[in-house]
């Protein structure tokens, strides 16, 4: 059976998790790859919301097997709240699986990434402050902390007081905060191991051995092409490799496995934090999308930019995940409008960019050349087939598949569970 990737195809908040929980009835596994609590994924079963940030969301759908892999940086007090919150609403969260080697957001990453954030002043970078990028630093200088490192107190000490060597020196020396202690940390640490061992496992000889038995694993991305480290708008982007490439590495299981990439693209366009943004809006039709669309960040609470849908974005996207498939969510929201621009081009001082600039100050200043299509006003809510759409709504559906680089196999036409259009098995065919 399949590995397949779902990935965010624009800055993010495109509506993964609803992707996922298409799919949920035929998964075996659902594997978190990248990124930490700095993202969320909302879900909506029946008449229940449910709000995940570091969890995978196959978690909500029994039977599946969820994983938080290699990838992912952990803060654990939050992976203990979020499993508590779920535990309470009478939910079975007893199958996670943590990987050993996924990295531990400690409460010093958090510290580091506030002060830093406001040390930037007008340079900031938008972050959530939840210490993602501080622990993501830490891996990379090779002074970071293991979830394996918590069942060995020695190594666990050494490794803290090497990663606090410096940032003391840092907090203190430039940004007048006090040392953190040793003791402390390693103490705080050390609180959640027990709880924490019965979950952790080698999460990369798991997911080969359920795909060597013909088991379907998921790999759910958390933020979006357009936040990738690489291939983002860079330095406003996430930490971690939001792309499809980052779910071999983020879990440990080879490119190959990799069969299908399921890019998630809203019918329009929003991003949270700083960095350039064509086609954002300001005047009352951003308010409408943002007000019909609840615009507002999962994690953060924060309002969303929102903008027409950019097509040379969806390009890009299937270009460096290969996406073999484009879910299309919310495209019930821009019902009532009685037009509806889409980005086709840029135009950067005169000159046609049919595709994104490569230079990041062409495409800060880069303004949409927009095409027009006639919106409709028809409740699309019920819709269950392509053909229950207005004939306008799936005009717009079909130039946006031409020109995006990848076919458009659903579409979410509302918020209900069961709210949604499919053109073509996300799976199967």
């Amino acid at each position: 059976m399949p590995a397949i990737v779902i990935v965010g195809a624009q800055w993010g908040d495109e509506g993964k998790g609803k992707a996922t929980d298409l799919l949920s009835s035929r998964l075996d596994y659902v594997v978190k790859f990248n990124g930490g609590n700095n993202a969320g994924h909302t879900v909506v079963i029946g008449d229940e919301k449910y709000a995940l940030h570091l969890l995978p969301s196959g978690i909500l759908t029994p039977g599946v097997v969820p994983v938080i892999s290699n990838g992912v940086v952990v803060d654990i007090e939050v992976l203990f709240e979020e499993l508590d919150a779920l535990t309470a609403r009478g939910l079975d969260v007893s199958k996670l699986v943590v990987s050993a080697n996924a990295h531990v957001i400690a409460s010093y990453h958090r510290t580091i990434d506030k002060v830093t954030e406001r040390f930037l002043g007008k340079r900031q970078i938008g972050t959530t402050g939840r210490g993602i990028g501080p622990a993501y630093a830490d891996k990379i200088n090779r002074v970071g902390i293991r979830i394996q490192d918590l069942f060995d107190e020695n190594i666990l000490r050494q490794k803290v007081e090497g990663a606090l060597h410096q940032k003391n020196h840092l907090l203190v020396k430039v940004y007048n905060r006090r040392a953190i202690l040793v003791n402390e940390v390693v103490a705080e640490l050390l609180s959640y191991a027990e709880r924490l061992r019965p979950m952790v496992a080698d999460t990369s000889l798991l997911l080969h051995q359920a795909l060597e038995a013909g088991k379907t694993v998921l790999f759910e991305g958390g933020q979006a092409t357009m936040l990738d480290v690489d291939h983002g708008t860079y330095p406003f982007v996430t930490s971690s490799s939001a792309t499809a490439g980052g779910a071999a590495t983020g879990s440990g299981i080879g490119p190959a496995r990799l069969e299908r990439i399921i890019g998630i693209v809203k019918a329009y366009t929003t991003r949270v934090g700083s960095g350039p943004f064509p086609t954002e809006l300001f005047d009352e039709n951003g308010d409408f999308l943002r007000e019909t669309g609840h615009e507002f960040g999962t994690t953060t609470g924060r309002p969303r930019r929102v903008g027409w849908y950019d097509a040379p974005i969806a390009r890009y996207a299937a270009r460096i995940n290969g996406i073999t498939d484009f879910v299309l969510t919310k495209l019930d929201i821009l019902t009532g409008l009685p037009t509806i621009p889409v980005c086709v081009a840029y135009n950067v001082d005169g000159v046609r960019f049919d595709e994104l600039p490569v230079n990041q100050s062409d495409f800060h200043h880069a303004t949409p050349i927009y095409e027009e299509f006639p919106g409709w006003t028809e409740d699309i809510t019920g819709a269950r087939t392509f053909d229950d759409l207005p004939k306008n709504a799936q005009d717009y559906v079909i130039a946006l598949e031409g020109m995006s680089g990848s076919r458009i196999s659903a579409i979410g036409v509302g918020p209900a569970r069961d709210a949604i259009v499919v053109r073509h098995d996300l799976i199967g065919g």
